[in-house]
């Protein structure tokens, strides 16, 4: 079974040590394909590989990847191996239908592990769950797609949390294929579990940084009534932007011997955010407590700081730019693992956008569609 906890796959996972070192087009060979053999007609691979440059070049729908598709050149076409059909050897494109089919049927797991990043030997990764609003249809829930990215932007992979359920269930599943030694794994509140904490440092031999808030309510009160106005170890970052002026006070507390209800705590976290908006002038002022393995000294209040911000890069880099770049969540795919695996193929045109050196997503799509045939397939490695 596919270790996509939301519905069951024909197929299992495949197992990432097989894959290292492969090109995007040897990797995704190893995922099995889906389809009965009966009236196959187009290569697997050559499918994904259609949606995925059509993706990097712009593509947001089915039906525009089938536009794509239909308007590909036979150049591109055979570095994507389609079929060729006569005997002047003319390729032929899939359709919008078989597009659609395929990515709706992909195991969504395999399709998430093989081609996401590797985060082995990274400083941090961040967990962080989305919504895809446009997937709900009636009685049925949006997909809630729950996914991991290292503190330098590069999404490692995603799992749909099963309906009627929450993201909890799905820590342990999104994480347990790679190797997080010494890794930093941040995560919000609703992952702030005593389980989760055991399953990092006990079985990943990773470290954890976790927010604390009133979902723990005994462990919030224990973090707030420290002596913070006692601490000297403490960090203050300024910063302007976006409107904004904000200034940052971290302060860390080794907490070893308070008897903390918590596993592996060694030391205790305040960061006091104080923000001027600089046009109307009005100020705000927040209080955010963490917890975490890491001793003072492994990190200091300034790498506490920083492990902490990259826990908001997943939000504004993953999640904020599938809503604003591709508007993820007016899609209307619902059907099948259609919105796990178009959520994966933009992932995969992050990743490999900002592999080229493009910092703003947007910019990089405009750049891509210019040459819509061959830069889209030049960045994903397609010979």
């Amino acid at each position: 079974m596919c270790r996509q906890s939301a519905t069951v796959c024909l197929v299992k996972s495949p197992a990432l040590e097989s894959v290292e070192g492969l090109s995007l087009v040897e990797r995704l060979r190893v995922l099995p394909d889906p389809r009965r053999r009966r009236g196959v007609r187009h290569p697997f691979v050559t499918v994904l590989l259609v949606a995925a440059s059509a993706v990097v070049a712009g593509a947001r729908s089915y039906a525009a990847i089938g536009q794509w598709s239909t308007n590909a050149p036979q150049h591109a076409l055979a570095r994507l191996g389609s079929r060729v059909v006569g005997a002047f050897g003319v390729r032929v494109a899939p359709s919008a239908a078989t597009i659609r089919r395929v990515v709706s049927l992909a195991c969504p797991g395999g399709l998430a592990d093989l081609t996401g990043a590797d985060p082995g030997g990274t400083e941090s990764v961040a967990v962080d769950g989305k919504a895809a609003r446009g997937s709900r249809h009636g009685q049925t829930p949006a997909a809630h797609l729950l996914a991991a990215m290292t503190g330098d932007g590069r999404t490692v992979t995603q799992l749909r949390v099963p309906d009627k359920t929450n993201e909890i269930t799905c820590f342990a599943a999104l994480l347990k294929p790679y190797d997080l030694t010494g890794v930093t794994v941040t995560a919000d509140a609703l992952h702030t579990q005593r389980a989760h904490a055991r399953f990092l440092v006990e079985e990943k031999k990773a470290h954890y940084l976790l927010v604390v808030k009133a979902n723990q309510p005994r462990l919030h009160q224990q973090l707030r009534s420290l002596p913070w106005k006692d601490v000297t170890a403490r960090r203050y970052d300024r910063e302007m932007g976006h409107g904004r002026r904000e200034t940052r006070v971290t302060r860390a507390l080794t907490v070893t011997g308070l008897r903390l209800d918590f596993p592996h705590a060694v030391q205790a976290v305040r960061i006091l955010r104080h923000r001027t908006d600089l046009r109307t002038g009005a100020v705000s002022r927040q209080t955010v407590y963490a917890i975490t393995d890491l001793t003072s000294h492994q990190a200091s209040p300034q790498r506490l700081g920083q492990l902490a911000r990259s826990q908001w890069t997943i939000e504004n880099r993953l999640h904020f730019v599938r809503d604003t770049t591709f508007r993820e969540d007016a899609s209307k795919i619902r059907t099948g693992h259609g919105p796990e695996n178009m959520a994966t193929l933009r992932n995969l045109a992050i990743n490999t956008l900002r592999a080229a050196g493009h910092r703003n997503i947007a910019a990089g799509l405009r750049h891509a569609s210019y040459e819509p045939f061959s830069r889209p397939l030049d960045l994903l490695g397609i010979a």
